[in-house]
């Protein structure tokens, strides 16, 4: 007995197009949806490689070529404007229900077939070389030129990220290659990695973000053992936190996001029982629910990895022990690079505790707009769990004029209103700080176990009240010697100045070559401020050296100095940093 749902019987035509033989045009009583469809016309696609491209590539690429779904569907008649005094609700609710409007019909099932018009795609990449559809990914490629094209795509690969995101040749070219490399992940990951240092494009960023967390196993098995259904304590606070997360977003401020914002939010507490929630959570699992809106256990994974690996133990019920070292670790780097914004911000009082804990805790997520915080997490998931403390670093800098001219009152409305941040400088900024940042400075007693490396000349846990006393961070032996072989090689690339606080007998024996020593007990150490002050020219790493038992002795040697620091600073040369 023949079925009264609509089917498509496919069968090649004359025109290379597939539809059904005029005798199986309809099936009981409904007509086939492809009936109403003229024939269809060979596009200049046809026979290209882009034809072998998945379909979300090509609609993806369509819209960079300019295409708009939207626009086609109103040609067609399916989407109608309405004015919008005829979509208010004739009741509403104290609890937010609204009654008595008449459903959209836009929500509707309809199975109407629109064909999207392919030319202008096709015509944009014609002049591709054809090659670059089959990279080799054994080997690492530049950028291949395209010799019809008006934009060389490698001069493209040195545009701002936000140009080359815009840009559809080049576009083609790195989603084929990360398809290709994705296909291969695990096996691939390193190669990976390395393209992600140039950019990752929009299309895969959720896939290839999952391969930089090395997000791996049966998710969706693990996901579903999650009892998300159970009422808990933590419910009515996430329902209170959803509804102002990100709402700007059409898609995160749907009620289905809402829905699953909360089953992500619960399915990450009760798994980690020995962990709380606290509000920020929220704003951390926004940018992996965008990119996984449709895979919740992909967004769970990426969520849990993310925050082991770069906020370790920031969610214990007690965190002040883990908040405090880590605002001790961001003023020491900040103290390191720009010492004469850390001693305005000390002698106004404005400490890292009333603005940058929103800016750890989130990961930028409360301060930043998703489109930010995705070119700033493709940076930040290639470096180590240090490297949001340079990203903190990086925004100072951005607002460093402001900053010096402000009073505290000034600065407390600064970052209530959080200015506009260049986010591609932000990102430039923090890699370079990071890269010259001693590793040993960031060091962290609450730091998650074999994140940072073993070495019987490496760090040791400091008690957190004598490392907040610290105007400087430390440095590792390991580091130092490092630093000075560095010197050694090549001064042009490091100018390093020691300062030797052991007593004279010792530094008589051995000490560091051209090391500057300042004995215990031996006065002031403005009696040095004139050699130190001839050792500085040109700026310099200073680096107070001494054994335990001298402690007392380097900081006050160290205090002296970074009370007159910007003295000793000539204003046409790179500043001094301390160690």
């Amino acid at each position: 007995r023949a079925s009264t749902t609509s089917i498509c019987v496919s069968k090649a035509g004359r025109n290379g197009r597939r539809c059904a033989p005029p005798g199986l045009r309809t099936l009981g009583v409904l007509p086939l949806r492809c009936e109403s469809l003229g024939p269809l016309k060979c596009t200049p696609c046809f026979g290209s490689p882009l034809e072998e491209r998945p379909l979300p590539e090509l609609y993806s690429l369509w819209r960079l070529a300019g295409g708009d779904a939207e626009a086609e569907l109103r040609k067609q008649g399916c989407l109608r404007a309405k004015p919008p005094i005829c979509t208010l609700p004739c009741i509403v609710l104290l609890e937010g229900e609204e009654l008595g409007q008449k459903k959209d019909t836009v929500f509707f099932y309809d199975d109407t077939v629109v064909l999207l018009p392919t030319e202008q795609l096709c015509q944009r990449l014609r002049g591709m070389d054809p090659n670059l559809y089959y990279p080799l990914i054994e080997t690492v490629q530049t950028v291949p030129p395209s010799p019809n094209s008006s934009n060389d795509l490698s001069n493209t690969a040195a545009l701002p990220v936000i140009i080359r995101e815009k840009d559809i040749e080049y576009q083609l070219q790195r989603v084929i290659l990360y398809n290709r490399l994705l296909e291969a992940y695990p096996y691939q990951k390193q190669r990976i990695i390395h393209e992600a240092k140039l950019d990752i494009p929009p299309l895969y960023r959720a896939h290839i973000w999952s391969a930089l967390l090395d997000v791996q196993g049966d998710l969706l098995r693990e996901y579903e053992a999650i009892d998300k259904e159970t009422p808990t304590p933590t419910d009515r606070q996430i329902e209170v936190d959803i509804p102002r997360c990100h709402q700007y977003d059409e898609l995160l401020s749907s009620p289905s996001a809402h829905a699953k914002f909360k089953r992500l939010l619960k399915a990450w507490v009760i798994s980690h029982p020995h962990y709380v929630y606290w509000q920020g959570l929220d704003s951390l699992c926004a940018p992996f629910l965008h990119l996984h809106f449709n895979d919740e256990a992909s967004a769970y994974a990426c969520l849990s990895t993310f925050i082991s690996r770069y906020l370790y133990d920031f969610f214990l019920q007690d965190n002040s022990q883990v908040i405090k070292e880590y605002l001790a670790v961001f003023s020491h780097l900040v103290a390191f690079h720009d010492p004469e914004l850390t001693n305005h911000l000390d002698s106004i009082g404005f400490l890292p505790e009333l603005y940058s804990i929103p800016w750890f805790l989130t990961m930028y997520t409360h301060v930043f707009p998703l489109h930010k915080i995705f070119h700033l997490w493709d940076t930040l998931l290639l470096g180590r769990d240090s490297f949001p403390l340079c990203v903190g670093v990086a925004i100072l800098q951005q607002l460093r004029t402001d900053l010096l001219s402000f009073g505290f009152n000034e600065c407390i409305l600064l970052f209530s209103d959080m200015p506009e941040i260049d986010i591609q400088r932000c990102v430039q900024d923090s890699i370079r700080i990071f890269c010259s940042t001693p590793q040993s400075s960031t060091f962290r007693a609450h730091a998650r176990p074999g994140s940072q490396p073993q070495d019987p000349l490496g760090m040791s846990p400091v008690a957190l009240e004598e490392l907040k006393a610290e105007l400087c961070p430390r440095i590792s032996a390991h580091d130092l010697l490092g630093m000075l072989e560095m010197s050694r090689r090549d001064s042009s690339k490091l100018h390093l100045l020691v300062i030797d606080v052991r007593p004279s007998e010792e530094y008589q024996r051995g000490t560091i070559p051209g090391a500057l020593n300042v004995p215990p007990g031996s006065g002031e150490p403005g009696q040095w401020a004139e050699p130190l002050q001839a050792a500085l020219q040109g700026g310099r790493m200073v680096v107070v050296a001494g054994s335990q038992k001298e402690h007392n002795t380097a900081v006050s040697v160290s205090v002296w100095y970074w009370l007159r620091i910007p003295n000793l600073i000539n204003a046409n040369e790179a500043p001094n940093r301390m160690l």
